[in-house]
């Protein structure tokens, strides 16, 4: 039964990760700057997970150096979130995310430069077969796509496997999950603030369905996806959820083809499988399994 509760609480953490660009997307054409955006998601997310936090009775005392450690995986998960939602400007939400899920595979290659892990054929082949499929996204029926959104997807793929690498440190490993998360989002508010603030400044929530989507983005697409992803991991285990996590990607491409009408042709539809496919390849490796510690956030 608990295994069961864990896959529905691992499909329902992927889904709703997938649903970041049906809210993001229609505050960018809405005349949001993303800093603004973020800022508020970071705010609502934080301030949400701070209450259940306190309701659960969590300690939110930490060691000085733990707390540099967080907020340096606080930059680097504004860099990525920004990244995601300034690619979608560029190319469609689906390939921006398919790509954003090479992640494993470039946390399993960072494992082998920086921490001499043994390269093995399995990550060697999902390696080259991941180059394949975004060679497919890539070339689409239109021909190739913007190259600056795919630069940009690209760089989320390595900040965020920077971050998962950090999350790997000892004075991190030791807190509680649920805190690690709202320290990161925490700090991601105060990251999104003072880069607005210079910027673009804090805009203003232009209208009610804004506040909808900023509430939606905020709840549904972080707090969600976030707890769930930890109970997941709690009741079915670090591979299943992590293989279920595949659904992300194919969501944000239903969405981008249904709902917001993104192109989507055989080019797409093959690239798409074959990344999935090498991402499972990579978590279903025996030292996937070991070293690739599920993400709190995306």
């Amino acid at each position: 039964m608990d295994k069961t509760r864990g896959i529905i609480f691992a499909l329902i953490s992927s889904g709703t990760f997938g649903l970041i660009a049906f809210f993001s997307i229609p505050l960018l054409k809405a005349g949001m700057h993303a800093p603004s955006i973020l800022f508020y998601r970071s705010l609502f997310a934080g301030l949400a997970l701070g209450t259940i936090c306190l309701m659960r009775n969590k300690s939110f005392k930490i060691p000085y150096k733990a707390a540099l450690q967080l907020f340096f995986l606080g930059m680097l998960y504004t860099m990525t979130a920004m990244g995601l939602i300034v690619s979608y400007t560029y190319i469609s939400s689906g390939v921006a995310t398919t790509i954003h899920f090479l992640y494993p595979v470039a946390v399993a290659c960072m494992m082998i430069i920086f921490y001499k892990e043994k390269l093995s054929r399995n990550l060697l082949f999902a390696a080259l077969l991941s180059l394949f499929g975004v060679g497919l996204l890539c070339w689409s029926d239109a021909g190739f796509i913007n190259s600056r959104g795919l630069l940009i997807a690209f760089i989320t793929v390595f900040t965020y496997s920077t971050y998962i690498v950090g999350l790997n440190r000892s004075g991190i490993k030791k807190l509680d999950p649920e805190i690690i998360t709202f320290y990161v989002i925490s700090f991601g508010a105060l990251i999104f603030y003072i880069f607005s603030y210079f910027t673009t400044g804090i805009e203003i929530i232009p209208d009610t369905v804004a506040v909808y989507n900023l509430i939606g983005l905020s709840l549904f697409a972080t707090v969600l996806s976030a707890l769930t992803l930890v109970s997941a991991v709690k009741l079915a285990g670090s591979t299943i959820t992590s293989i279920l996590g595949s659904l992300e990607p194919v969501v944000a491409t239903l969405i981008g083809i249904f709902y917001f009408n993104e192109s989507f042709g055989w080019n797409s539809l093959i690239g798409l499988l074959i990344i999935i496919g090498a991402v499972l390849l990579v978590i279903l490796g025996g030292r996937a399994k070991e070293k690739l510690p599920v993400p709190p956030l995306d």
